[in-house]
């Protein structure tokens, strides 16, 4: 009986210390802002300031794991693939990187801004699809705002639905079409705040 159950252990530790050194290591992700473009303003030239924020995104992806929706529409919560910094922290950097890129005649401010003092102009943006459904589609939707911050007004706002196929759902190509699809959307802020003088 005594040497049965000292086999058992004996088992019992094996197993528990092979899968210990069979998991696999974690992988970490941010996503890819726009490539920065030379900008033709002159020095003395007065630029524009717009605040980049709130940014708020759905409860579901405040978390470290990457999610996707699958078919069933069910979520997998990838435990070794992982966000680099809080999600909505990334979007927010990533926006504003985009937006200072596309819009070169303005100085664009992640939320908040306060070191920086007053903006002329805020952009408020809810997320409220931000996923991907493997080897279907990158989903993208948000509604946005943009505040004259002096007279607290609201100038423009709309709604960004954006979807594109995708084949490939492999966790780097998965980050790589959030990338693009938050480029997308940074274009279409971008053409709003240009419309407005």
């Amino acid at each position: 009986m005594a040497n049965q159950l000292l086999r058992w252990l004996i088992l019992f530790i094996g197993s528990v210390l092979s899968a210990c050194m069979s998991t696999q290591p974690t992988q970490f992700y941010v996503l890819e802002p726009l490539s920065a473009a030379s900008s033709s303003l002159s020095a003395t030239e007065k630029k524009r300031q717009i605040g980049i924020g709130p940014v708020s995104i759905p409860a579901l992806l405040e978390r470290k794991q990457i999610v996707t929706r699958l078919p069933d529409n069910s979520i997998k919560v990838a435990e070794f693939h992982q966000w680099a910094s809080p999600l909505k922290d990334n979007v927010a950097e990533v926006l504003t990187h985009n937006l200072a890129t596309l819009q070169p005649n303005s100085l664009i401010r992640t939320y908040p801004w306060s070191a920086y003092g007053a903006v002329d102009y805020r952009v408020i943006i809810n997320i409220v699809r931000f996923d991907t459904r493997p080897d279907q589609s990158v989903n993208f939707e948000a509604t946005w705002s943009i505040m004259d911050e002096k007279n607290h007004t609201l100038l423009s706002n709309g709604r960004s639905k954006i979807e594109h196929p995708m084949d490939d759902s492999s966790y780097p190509s998965t980050v790589k079409a959030l990338s693009k699809i938050l480029s997308e959307f940074s274009r279409e802020l971008s053409v709003a705040l240009g419309n407005i003088k």
